[in-house]
């Protein structure tokens, strides 16, 4: 066996450490859902703390990947597509404390835009990722983030809105960053044979 690999394109960053990112984020995916799924009936303050978290943690996460993209290329479309991301999450978590005292309805309006914009940014980033492969499950995970917050917003508003989904919204994207990350950096490799 070789440990050859294909050379990263210095604006996609770390495969090493997205791959560690992406377990992390996996983690801490699984453990939050089923805190929230014993806790999330109704809003109290571990409830509150629970909901401000994954955001925070998403702006963390995005932190660690740019400063490690920024070690192979100080400006790329990249870095702006982190920065947007840490951006969106922040204005997330601060929407979501606003959010608390309106009610579940509120909570889940502000989650699914929340959801829809960081999906899109996502999806770009996934994209333009793809050389470093195991990007499928990202691109999946950021259309399906946008779906879900679609529709996060759209059932704000019906009786008994629930908390719930939002645990298997953040287990489901746990399970694509577990899949990005077994298969990061296994893209298949261009073929350099003569035409």
């Amino acid at each position: 066996m070789t440990t050859a690999t294909t050379p990263v394109p210095v604006a996609s960053g770390d495969p090493s450490t997205l791959r560690r990112l992406h377990l992390a984020r996996f983690g801490f995916a699984v453990v939050w859902a089923l805190l929230l799924v014993v806790v999330g009936s109704h809003l109290g303050p571990l409830t509150a703390v629970l909901l401000v978290l994954y955001p925070l943690v998403d702006v963390a996460a995005a932190a660690v990947d740019a400063r490690s993209s920024r070690a192979a290329a100080p400006e790329t479309w990249n870095a702006v597509g982190l920065r947007a991301t840490m951006t969106i999450s922040a204005l997330a978590a601060i929407g979501l404390v606003v959010a608390l005292s309106s009610g579940v309805p509120a909570v889940l309006r502000v989650w699914g835009a929340w959801a829809v914009v960081a999906g899109i940014v996502q999806l770009v980033v996934a994209i333009r990722r793809r050389s470093l492969g195991g990007r499928g499950a990202m691109i999946a995970s950021g259309s399906i983030s946008v779906l879900a917050g679609v529709a996060f917003v759209l059932t704000a508003s019906a009786a008994g809105a629930s908390l719930a989904g939002l645990a298997g919204y953040a287990l489901l994207g746990g399970i694509f960053f577990l899949v990005s990350a077994l298969r990061l950096g296994r893209a298949p490799r261009p073929d350099h044979s003569p035409s």
